[in-house]
């Protein structure tokens, strides 16, 4: 787990445009999401892990356990979501009414690769950030 500690500060995207309009969000969200950019940070304290995610909006945090769900509220939807931490891998599902979304983020070295997929759209985005 070489991510711990680390501060990932976003570099570039890949698709991610694409699959943000395919979520069919409203404008206003939509745009929040094309301008969402942050620093993120991984810690675990004993079996929780928390993710750090800081914006010029500020700072918030999800704490969670590998493999057990628990619901939340994203952008005003309620969804279940559940993170599996896989050596240097973390996969986060996440069930609304409305859909699956698919995050996978993948560590190696000082660089951590997001691929997000939806069952709204056949394409993958990808975005990339460096420690």
């Amino acid at each position: 787990m070489s991510f711990l500690g680390k501060e990932y500060k976003f570099e570039r995207q890949e698709n991610f445009e694409e699959f943000v309009k395919a979520l069919g969000l409203p404008a206003e969200q939509t745009q929040g999401y094309l301008n969402y950019n942050p620093t993120l940070k991984y810690s675990k304290d004993g079996d929780t892990y928390t993710v750090t995610s800081v914006t010029a909006q500020g700072k918030k945090e999800v704490s969670f356990k590998s493999g057990v769900a628990f619901d939340e509220t994203v952008a005003g939807v309620k969804v279940n979501t559940t993170y599996t931490v896989d050596g240097d891998t973390i996969t986060q599902i996440q069930k609304s009414d409305d859909g699956v979304l698919t995050i996978t983020r993948t560590f190696s070295g000082n660089e951590m690769v997001v691929t997000l997929k939806t069952n709204k759209w056949d394409g993958v985005a990808t975005r990339y950030y460096k420690a």
